[in-house]
């Protein structure tokens, strides 16, 4: 009665600041939100606008870019070496029960920092996260006339967003445990900075069930977050200071500061996200290898973000400036796509490696600004399955959306940053979560119940101020 109480508490707050009762984004599926999905799609030359962006950013530090794209070069395919000797073995992988003991040598966490993923094994019980996909095959087949889905003959990814799985997943406390080890990987060089590391945030988002033999659920090296933002919002061009002034070295992929009010997406791009993923991530329902549809990176962080944002600058025949209006693999309202013609020396054949063979209830997490890919066939006997679940810190970005996101899983109709948001989505679906089941540290991360977020005196003043602005947004206090 008293969980009754409170949620009708958090129901009349989130209706008050709700602005989810028109819809945001088109209907769709996934392939809205990649060019690489749609054969038939031919960009447009970009503006005039971006020739100007490229002189004035060049012009700033010519000489210093210059020598700094002669360094990356060499030192990019020392990596790539590594890269193509160890395969698979160079991500790294750790038990979750290492993870919550703080047994993690700081070996593997320097490890874990540069190639900027990793593999967290028995996260959630085997047979606990095998439910996860039974369940949700019951859910689908329960309100199969209502289900969307990519592709539409062969379904793959689902435009399902609170199926009970889902929720309790994103809930389960190792999945928290396990965001919060993620997330302490980061730091912020201003201790000011609005951000709690400590305190994990719910993204609600799509879930894979890939059966043996597709070949159209295909997606090439991409990154998310935008791709012409990286350099046209001057706050999001500021996370790349050191590599825009000549120093890519000294780039720290794991600085905070200016990720917080970087616009990610001026385009209001179909795949956008409106939440600073640290991490993005998925959980295993399946057991998967190589080669049976699973994911691939591009295990070495720094360097390929060096090489993304230089890569506009120069010709990679000549190796000379170029400052005309491309930005190659850069799409107006999409993600920033790569393949061997674009980015030659990234190498992407040898250097996309596949995670290692996982388990139901393994989490793999990989960093926001890391390349990834699916394979292009699932070449195993059983379905490739997986909850895309990220890991999002306590900021005021985050918690603005979370507030739109908290009304929209009331309303069981899909996020904000999704197809067909502030539609009918799963309202009346067979078999709906009940919000209420959830544990109270489920509830909090999802803005929901009355259990405000904790400040202990370990935290910093930024911490702190993020904590205090999140429990007034969230719960009134």
């Amino acid at each position: 009665m008293a969980m009754s109480r409170h949620l009708s508490k958090t129901v009349a707050r989130a209706a008050s600041t709700s602005s989810a009762a028109q819809t945001t984004k088109a209907a769709g599926d996934i392939s809205s939100v990649f060019p690489s999905l749609r054969p038939d799609y031919q960009p447009e030359p970009l503006p005039p606008r971006f020739r100007d962006l490229k002189t004035r950013l060049f012009e700033k530090n010519e000489k210093a870019l210059t020598e700094s794209w002669k360094r990356l070069l060499p030192s990019l395919e020392e990596e790539v070496d590594k890269i193509k000797t160890k395969g698979s073995d160079i991500i790294p992988s750790v038990e979750y029960a290492d993870v919550v003991a703080g047994k993690i040598p700081e070996a593997t966490m320097k490890e874990i920092r540069h190639r900027g993923t990793v593999v967290i094994r028995n996260v959630v019980p085997r047979k606990e996260a095998r439910d996860y996909k039974n369940r949700i095959q019951e859910y689908v087949a329960a309100n199969k006339d209502r289900v969307k889905a990519f592709p539409a003959e062969s379904p793959a990814v689902y435009e399902l967003y609170w199926t009970p799985s889902q929720a309790e997943a994103r809930a389960h406390p190792n999945m928290l445990d396990s965001q919060r080890f993620l997330q302490r990987l980061w730091h912020s060089s201003d201790p000011k900075t609005k951000v709690s590391t400590s305190n994990p945030l719910t993204y609600g988002d799509r879930l894979r069930i890939r059966d043996p033999g597709d070949a159209k659920f295909t997606l090439g090296p991409h990154i998310d977050g935008g791709s012409l933002e990286r350099w046209e919002d001057p706050e999001y061009s500021s996370v790349y200071k050191q590599i825009l002034e000549g120093n890519w070295e000294a780039y720290d992929p794991w600085d905070v500061k200016h990720r917080l009010g970087a616009k990610m997406d001026l385009y209001n791009g179909a795949g956008a996200c409106s939440m600073l993923r640290f991490f993005q991530g998925w959980l295993s329902m399946s057991e998967t290898a190589p080669g049976e549809g699973s994911l691939h990176v591009c295990p070495m962080i720094r360097h390929s973000t060096a090489y993304t944002i230089l890569r506009p600058f120069f010709d990679v025949q000549t190796q000379q400036p170029n400052l005309d209006n491309t930005f190659p693999g850069s799409v107006p309202g999409a993600c920033q796509e790569y393949n061997p013609v674009t980015h030659p020396q990234l190498e992407l054949e040898s250097t996309m490696v596949p995670v290692p063979k996982v388990e139901p209830g393994d989490f793999v997490a990989w960093h926001c600004d890391m390349l990834h890919s699916v394979d292009k066939e699932h070449r195993g006997a059983g379905d490739s399955s997986v909850l895309y679940i990220p890991a999002t810190p306590l900021c005021d970005m985050n918690i603005d959306y979370l507030k739109k996101q908290r009304q929209a899983a009331l309303d069981y109709s899909p996020p904000w940053d999704f197809p067909g948001a502030g539609g009918a989505g799963e309202r009346g679906f067979n078999g709906a979560l009940q919000w209420s089941s959830l544990n109270p540290e489920g509830q909090r991360a999802m803005g929901l119940g009355n259990k405000p977020w904790e400040i202990t005196n370990s935290m910093s003043e930024g911490e702190k101020e993020a904590v205090r602005s999140a429990n007034q947004a969230c719960f009134g206090l």
